[in-house]
């Protein structure tokens, strides 16, 4: 009964959606956002406001980082915000779940009262965002900026001819006593080498992954070939191993002459590498007697409404102003975030940017990452493996860590 309760609720709202009223008193909504993006939110909620004098809202803004938005809506969806941000790679889960709403039951309120439709919004951003907003062949989301690594890179230390390989980047950055840093332990970076090779990861409708590391790629390369150079890499003496999560830290520390990351530290990297650092795609990557371009992951940042929402048209209203391209425009002023609004990208100020230029380099070759929740703590546990040296260069011993590996993440959920 519960649940029938809460489909009917649901419907509810969706149908009540193809206009939204003025009303007397002020229009209540939640917005969930990240920590490094309060102000900017609270300028842009004011800015909302005013493009809308004659109705009177009471907007509260809260934390919630886009990296873990999915798992705190789910805990309880209808206690979760109206408006939240959240990263491309976790709409799946949000769909399943019913956490979030289908944008085409709200087009004619858009139309009626932003004049805008889907259509519009979806001309406006690159078409990357856009397939990473949609799920089934259905929109649910607004994107507003393209997430991703690439590297920074010192040119003191480093000259542009290094950069081009991972052994010309290390042997480069031993001879200037310098280090070059990635993090390994995380799925989210490691994949690159795996991408490199032609390998995947995809997303079945129970929630489990494909993974296909432990053998043989599309492309001809073995997994045990792709370990063994990323062995090689991590055994080198200018190669320093950085913990998820603390990349800031050591690049601030100043022994990095070259760094894997990505426009969230481009301040940092200007302040420590000089206004002359350098950034662009990853290192071609050596497997066997061929050189190929390592494959960063490429994902998008969006906002999406929630369809417990009791002012949902509103809500939707919101979201789609704060994805608009005067608000990419402002969130690149603020943080530097590169925006998906094609106009906003054409800016002057973005193209001189010199960590969008690598992040653009980067997404040129990067895949779009689709796994499921088992993924995350094997790779993670893999890629630290590979860190510390734990896994033997033989073959037969790669072999075994790989087959552990796949069986951990394509494990069934639950």
């Amino acid at each position: 009964m519960k649940k029938l309760l809460s489909l009917v609720l649901a419907l509810t709202m969706v149908l009540s959606l193809g206009a939204i009223a003025f009303a007397d008193g002020p229009i209540a909504l939640t917005v969930w956002g990240a920590e490094e993006d309060q102000t900017y939110l609270a300028e842009r909620i004011e800015a909302f406001k005013a493009a809308y004098p004659d109705q009177e809202f009471d907007i509260t803004l809260g934390v919630e980082s886009e990296s873990t938005a999915k798992d705190t809506i789910l805990t309880d969806v209808e206690a979760a915000a109206d408006v939240y941000a959240f990263a491309s790679d976790q709409l799946p889960d949000l769909v399943n779940a019913g956490a979030i709403l289908d944008l085409s039951t709200v087009e004619e309120a858009l139309k009626s009262v932003a004049g805008k439709s889907l259509d519009d919004i979806k001309a406006a951003n690159v078409e990357g965002s856009i397939t990473a907003a949609t799920y089934n062949d259905t929109f649910y989301a607004f994107p507003f900026a393209s997430d991703g690594f690439f590297m920074f890179y010192d040119p003191d230390y480093i000259s542009e001819e290094d950069a081009q390989t991972w052994e010309g980047l290390l042997d480069a950055a031993a001879a200037a006593g310098k280090k070059v840093g990635m993090t390994l332990a995380s799925g989210w970076y490691n994949t690159a080498f795996f991408n490199a090779a032609g390998f995947s990861t995809s997303l079945n409708a129970d929630g489990t992954t494909n993974m296909d590391w432990n053998g043989t790629s599309p492309d001809g390369y073995t997994g045990v070939q792709v370990v063994q150079a990323m062995q090689a890499i991590a055994g080198h003496d200018a190669f320093m191993a950085i913990a998820d999560g603390d990349i800031s830290n050591q690049i601030a520390g100043g022994d990095l002459a070259a760094v894997i990351s990505g426009t969230w530290d481009t301040a940092l990297v200007s302040d420590t590498f000089g206004e002359d650092y350098m950034a662009c795609a990853l290192p071609l990557l050596t497997l066997g007697e061929d050189q190929v371009p390592t494959r960063g992951t490429v994902s998008f940042k969006m906002i999406g409404v929630n369809p417990y929402a009791e002012n949902a048209g509103w809500a939707v209203m919101l979201a789609e102003f704060l994805t608009n391209e005067e608000s990419q425009v402002a969130r690149f002023e603020a943080r530097e975030i590169p925006p998906t609004n094609i106009a906003a990208s054409e800016s002057e100020a973005v193209q001189a940017n010199k960590g969008v230029v690598g992040l653009t380099e980067a997404a040129a070759v990067g895949v779009v990452q689709s796994v499921g929740g088992k993924y995350w703590d094997p790779t993670a546990s893999f890629g630290e493996q590979i860190a510390q040296g734990t896994i033997g260069t033989d073959e037969a011993s790669i072999q075994t860590a790989l087959d552990q590996l796949v069986e951990g993440v394509t494990a069934a959920v639950g």
